[in-house]
Formats: C-alpha cells, structure tokens, sequence
C-alpha cells in the first residue's frame, strides 16, 4: 500500500466512490463498502460532506466554514485537516490530483 499523501491547505479531497450514504435530518449516515462500515456525520460534518460531492481545495472548505459557523480560521482549518484526515482513514474521501 502506498504512503498516505499529507492533506493540507492546498489539497483536493472529495468522496470516495466505495460509500453511499443517506440524509437524516441534519445529518448523514454513510455506509463505507469495503468494510461494511456505518459511519454518522453531525450537521457540521453533514456541511462538509455536501462540499466534498465535487472536489474541492481545503482552503474552500474552510473559508465556507468560517463564513456559515462561528469559528475562526485558524481553528477551522486545524479541526477540519483532523476531520478529514479520520474520514479519508475510513475510505469515505479520496485525495484528488488536479
């Protein structure tokens, strides 16, 4: 297996094709195939998610944070590298080279 590439403000991410998910209410649940997974987002997570359809820099992502949730950038983009680094660890996120 290949060494995982670092994600940082600069990189690309989207949703892996090997999951499918489902909205409940403010929030989604994703079924991670491979594995058989269930995974659950909160409705920060469920923002995120919708982002990630698409691929999308990390620097938007974060800057949509900010601007939608009382936080700063900072703190947003610290929270946000974890948050999908973990999602990108399950193989619910892929990291795109554009």
């Amino acid at each position: 297996m290949a060494p995982t590439k670092p994600l940082g403000p600069d990189s690309v991410v989207r949703v892996s094709s090997n999951q499918v998910y489902s909205r409940l209410g403010d929030e989604v649940a994703i079924l991670e195939l491979d594995c058989g997974v269930y995974y659950g987002l909160n409705d920060t997570g469920t923002f995120l998610w919708n982002l990630m359809q698409e691929p999308v820099r990390v620097n938007d992502m974060r800057a949509a944070l900010v601007e939608e949730f009382d936080v700063d950038a900072n703190t947003a983009e610290q929270d946000l590298l974890r948050v999908l680094a973990d999602l990108r660890d399950a193989g619910l996120i892929e990291h795109v080279d554009l």
